[in-house]
């Protein structure tokens, strides 16, 4: 795939996850596919996304930066959400969080066959009192 076809692809994966069209999710996500090194197959990572719709019913996918190297797709993901109870075992309850996730893809057969992901999880505890913000 050309950059620009991957930029496409990841592009029109977001906008299906945004939209919650699981349904068509075997057209951008490999069937085989590994999430943070473990195979979780398409199915697992169907149940995780659901998982995450379920805790963070209004969560939309905005781009912030995209990098493209080969097969590979590095993106930080910006997010302004209001998960409902916990999330990251952390006791939100409704409140409105805004947080980024780094998270790398590695594509195969013009699907993502691999992906790692970190969210930037202190950010949302300073918003909710339980760490210090950044020293001015």
């Amino acid at each position: 795939m050309t950059h620009d076809d991957l930029l496409s692809a990841y592009r029109a994966y977001l906008e299906c996850l945004s939209a919650r069209q699981l349904d068509r999710l075997g057209q951008f996500v490999h069937e085989d596919v590994e999430y943070g090194g473990e195979k979780i197959e398409l199915s697992g990572y169907r149940k995780m996304l659901e998982r995450d719709f379920r805790e963070v019913p209004d969560v939309r996918f905005n781009i912030e930066r995209v990098a493209i190297d080969g097969p590979l797709v590095a993106a930080r993901l910006a997010f302004d959400c209001t998960p409902v109870g916990r999330f990251l075992g952390l006791e939100v309850n409704g409140r409105r969080v805004s947080f980024c996730e780094n998270v790398f893809y590695e594509y195969e057969d013009g699907k993502i066959r691999r992906v790692w992901s970190i969210i930037d999880k202190a950010a949302i505890e300073a918003q909710l009192g339980d760490r210090p913000g950044p020293v001015p």
